[in-house]
């Protein structure tokens, strides 16, 4: 995988963390030696608008845009906000999905009704409790997407090495955050031995 392009789409509203969980993955591309662009695209967040972020790293790269179709992941960090990546995205795409809604001045989707709209478009999907997980174990569900980091290393969705990440979390988050997030992601990497129901695909790992 490390001499070919890899394509990660987080996707989100303002105020989740995203642009944190770029640099993590960016700092950890650059500790291995690969080369890296990043993108960000950003909504209205102070109206919990969308905000999505490309992140390529491989080889050699020459574009911070990831080309339509060819995301390998996304990770979804607010269940409306997947549907967003669907243009870049195949039948080859694995969602990752965090269980959860922000009210937005547009009418939600239920779970059911963004499942739906993914197995139409036969898009592999996992929904995960991630920010339920995070507020039941650290009282704060900010840390969702490093949990959510920590899950597809985990299930090998993401070619990197977990000290990688455990280096760039000291790296990049200040001091007295580093504790909380290393734990975060620890136990991510750890839920992604257990089964989750919300799974519309048999998994290749």
């Amino acid at each position: 995988m490390k001499n070919k392009d890899f394509n990660l789409i987080v996707a989100g509203v303002g105020g989740q963390g995203l642009v944190t969980l770029l640099n993590l993955v960016s700092e950890a591309a650059f500790s291995e030696g690969l080369d890296f662009k990043t993108s960000e695209l950003h909504g209205l967040s102070q109206r919990g608008g969308s905000v999505s972020v490309f992140i390529r790293f491989g080889k050699e790269i020459f574009s911070p845009i990831v080309p339509k179709a060819k995301a390998n992941l996304v990770i979804a960090l607010e269940e409306q906000e997947a549907l967003l990546a669907l243009e870049f995205s195949s039948q080859e795409t694995i969602f990752i999905i965090n269980k959860f809604q922000i009210p937005t001045l547009a009418e939600n989707l239920s779970s059911k009704q963004i499942e739906n709209v993914l197995e139409r478009y036969k898009r592999r999907s996992c929904f995960l409790p991630a920010s339920d997980i995070c507020q039941k174990e650290f009282s704060n569900n900010v840390v969702a997407g490093v949990f959510l980091l920590g899950y597809c290393l985990g299930k090998g969705l993401l070619p990197l090495e977990k000290k990688s990440f455990e280096k760039a979390i000291e790296l990049v988050l200040p001091q007295k955050h580093q504790a909380l997030n290393l734990k975060a992601f620890e136990l991510g990497v750890a839920s992604s031995q257990k089964t989750y129901v919300l799974c519309n695909f048999n998994p290749l790992w």
